[in-house]
Order: structure tokens, then C-alpha cells, then sequence
């Protein structure tokens, strides 16, 4: 897939030296930026270094990557994350242990996210406080989450993002290259579509956006090497306290390329499911990736009630009737989905489900979901608490069903039924009165 790509990197109106990085390595298919610590001489040393051992690493897997592009296995894709993952971990460990070498530079280390693009798809790596976003649909989408103290505090809830702004610790991180030898390296692999938008840009750059609409409204404005110009000019007007990085990606096409439609609507559908509500787009597309389009023909049965299955389903496009006992529950259509418990329960299926049209459906297994429950803590907590509320809100109506049948079933008295019953308990007041006292009791029928 062709992608056309810019940068532009500037020293700010403060810094006396650019300690940022970019890379732009087209035949690869790498685009990544660095952001050195460690002062002059260390901060630069850092992040250039990490770049090259990045590219250097990456270059000797050019093999996997054209085999990959040729037969896009899921095996080969995993194999990718790794290759990935590892470059990252190898300039880590490149660059903590020159720095163990030199005291002046003990400490150094840099921030680094990339991208490697093979054909339809890109794999993200990231460390640090830099960041990537993705232009998609007219849509802002923050792919890289910052590895920073302020971001850990906005997420406890301990701090707003207004607060955030004006905070005197904007610039302590929690994760860098080559602080240690290795570090934790946060992954992704996304589609690339037709008028995709990348965005990879220093803490210099990203700290003066001030919303996701002004972002989107450069990118809209302006095209090619003239938005990271425009992007360092609005850094600068506004401070320019930092470096300022900017690496542009851009796909050809636009967003009604079928191919593309069909990814956004896949995700448009996902985020609309109550198990998903609490999803973000990165954790949207984390989900979208543990699933598989399947197809089934007018008349073929999809679940076969009281039979065992593991998947859970969304209609894509056609129809599908729901059926107990071989009596007809309802039909359902494309957005709506059925079979969720599947994931969390093995009990046999409670009902069965035929295909009255041509459909279409995505299938999430419970494999691949416990795949997400056990490699990403955050996303699951979202899942599983989804989960609980879906659970919740079924039993509070299953209750109200039954309270309703119940009140149903009890047979409605005739009126002169409650006045019989008046009058044996008064009869038997009188007779018991009777029986206790000296006093005569008279009960008028």
C-alpha cells in the first residue's frame, strides 16, 4: 500500500540544542520520533541511537515482513508484534549500556513511538510520552497511551486534564528507552485504510494542541509537507518551550473506499454493543482484531439450541430467527447480536438461531476473548465490569417478568367472596369472646 509521508523537527524557542528524532524509512515501511533526556550530547545521542538500532533491527526481518505481506497469517502477524516489541527492547539495552560506559551520560534514555507499515496493516510500538493519532472518518482517534506520571494521575481520577495543563510535573515519564535494559512496550496492529491519517509527534508538539477538533481541523486545512509545518508554527506561537517533532503518514483515497467502510463500520458497530460501551477506540480495535467475518446462507442454522458453542456473534449484514422449541422467538438485523454468555458460560445453548438470508456475521470465540482478558488488565476490568452491569440489568428484568406472571396468576376474587370472609371471622371473634367472658355478645347476621 502506497503512503505518502513528511516531517519537520525544530529546536523550539527555548532549547539551545534538538534532542529529538524522526525516521522516515519507506521501503521498509518505517516512520518513528524520539525524545532524548539527559541534556546535550545525551538526550541527542539517546534518541538518534534508538532510532538507528530500531531501523537496524527491523531491516534484518525484511524476509517476515514480505512473507507476511504476501500470506497475512495471524501466526505471522504475532510473529511481527514481537519483531517489534524486540527492536525496541534491543535499543534499549544498546543504550543503557553505552551509558553505563560513559558517566556523562548515566541516565540518558529517549521516549519512542513507530510505526511499521506492511501493506494493510500497521504495527505500532510505543514508549514513553510522545504520541501517534490516527485521522480517520473525519474522526481524531489518540492511538498511544503516555507512560507519564500526569497520565497515571488522570487515570486514578487524582487529577482533571485541565489540571493536568498547569501541572509543574508535565515532564516526569514513567517509561523510557534505555533508562533500563529492557522496558515494557506498548503494542497495536491496526488496519490501514484509504484516506488514513497518522500522526507521530514529540511532547513539544502534542502539549499546545488544545483539542482533538483543532487537530483535525490542521490536517483538514492543509495537506502534505505543509502541515507539520503549520503544526511547528502553533508550537512555537505558543511557547515553543521544548523540541517539536512532527512525522506525517498519509494513504491516499478517502474514507468511502468500500474497504475502508467496512472497517469503520465493524468498529461503529462494536462500540454500540453494551459489553463494549466502555471501550475506547485503541481497545475497540484491540477486540476488532480477535475477530472473524463468517457467512452463512438463507435457511443454514447458525446455533443449534441445547448444543454446545463458544461464540459469540454480531450481524454484519442479512437476517437471522431465533427459535425455542421450534417456536419462533423474534428476527433479528444487522447491528444487533446474540450469543454473548457463550463467552463467559458453557452451558448449551438456550435457543437456536437460522439464517433466513444471505448473512454476514463477525464471531468473537471465547479463546479470543480470554486471549484479552489475560494480556491486557485494563481492557479487561472494562470487559468484565461490562459484563456485571449486562448480568445486572438481565435479572432485574428477568424479576420483573416473574413478578408480573406471578400477579397474573393468582385468580381475581368476586367482591361478595371478601364480604363471606368478613363475616366467618366476626362469627368466630363472637363465639371466642363468648366462651372467655361473663359479659353476652349478640351477633347480628
Amino acid at each position: 500500500m502506497r503512503v505518502d509521508s513528511w516531517a519537520l523537527t525544530d529546536v523550539g524557542r527555548a532549547r539551545k540544542h534538538n534532542e529529538d528524532g524522526w525516521l522516515i524509512d519507506e521501503q521498509l515501511g518505517l516512520y518513528a520520533v524520539a525524545d532524548g533526556m539527559g541534556g546535550h550530547a545525551a538526550g541527542e545521542v539517546a534518541s538518534a541511537y534508538g532510532l538507528r538500532c530500531v531501523q537496524e533491527q527491523l531491516v534484518t526481518k525484511r524476509s517476515l515482513l514480505e512473507e507476511y505481506v504476501s500470506n497475512p497469517t495471524p501466526d505471522l502477524e504475532a510473529q511481527l508484534v514481537r519483531e517489534v516489541e524486540l527492536a525496541i527492547n534491543v535499543a534499549s539495552s544498546a543504550i543503557y549500556h553505552m551509558a553505563q560506559r560513559d558517566k556523562k551520560r548515566h541516565g540518558m534514555g529517549t521516549t519512542l513511538s513507530m510505526l511499521l507499515i506492511a501493506d494493510k496493516k500497521a504495527f505500532m510500538a510505543h514508549v514513553g510520552d510522545s504520541r501517534i493519532y490516527l485521522h480517520r472518518a473525519e474522526q481524531i482517534h489518540q492511538l498511544s497511551e503516555d507512560h507519564s506520571y500526569l497520565w497515571e494521575q488522570i487515570k486514578k481520577g487524582a487529577i482533571t486534564v485541565e489540571e493536568a495543563k498547569n501541572s509543574p510535573f508535565s515532564n516526569v515519564i514513567t517509561r523510557a528507552v534505555g533508562i533500563t535494559e529492557t522496558v515494557q512496550v506498548d503494542t497495536l496492529v491496526l488496519d490501514v485504510l484509504p484516506g488514513d491519517v497518522l500522526v507521530a509527534c514529540s511532547d513539544g508538539m502534542h502539549g499546545y494542541i488544545e483539542s482533538d477538533a483543532e487537530l483535525a481541523q490542521i490536517l483538514l486545512s492543509a495537506d502534505g509537507e505543509e502541515v507539520p509545518k503549520r503544526l511547528v508554527s502553533l508550537a512555537n506561537a505558543r511557547g515553543g518551550k521544548d523540541n517539536i517533532t512532527v512525522v506525517m503518514m498519509k494513504v491516499p483515497g478517502d474514507a468511502d473506499d468500500p474497504s475502508a467502510v467496512d472497517v469503520i463500520e465493524k468498529l461503529d458497530i462494536l462500540r454500540k454493543i453494551p459489553l463494549f460501551r466502555h471501550l475506547n477506540y485503541k481497545e475497540l480495535v484491540k477486540v476488532l482484531n480477535q475477530t472473524e467475518q463468517r457467512t452463512f446462507g438463507s435457511g443454514e442454522m447458525i446455533i443449534e439450541e441445547r448444543s454446545n458453542g463458544e461464540e459469540f456473534y454480531v450481524i454484519l449484514s442479512g437476517e437471522v430467527r431465533v427459535t425455542k422449541g421450534g417456536r419462533t422467538l423474534t428476527s433479528l438485523q444487522p447491528g444487533v447480536h446474540f450469543g454473548e454468555m457463550a463467552l463467559v458460560d458453557r452451558s448449551p445453548r438456550s435457543a437456536s438461531v437460522q439464517a433466513t438470508k444471505d448473512t454476514r456475521l463477525m464471531s468473537l470465540t471465547r479463546s479470543s476473548f480470554y486471549q484479552i482478558v489475560r494480556s491486557e488488565p485494563v481492557l479487561s476490568s472494562k470487559l468484565l465490569w461490562s459484563f456485571v452491569q449486562v448480568l445486572s440489568h438481565r435479572l432485574r428484568a428477568t424479576n420483573e417478568a416473574l413478578s408480573d406472571a406471578r400477579n397474573e396468576a393468582v385468580p381475581t376474587r368476586h367482591p361478595l367472596a371478601e364480604i363471606d370472609d368478613l363475616r366467618r371471622e366476626v362469627t368466630k371473634l363472637g363465639t371466642a369472646e363468648a366462651n372467655s367472658t361473663d359479659v353476652p355478645v349478640s351477633v347480628d347476621d
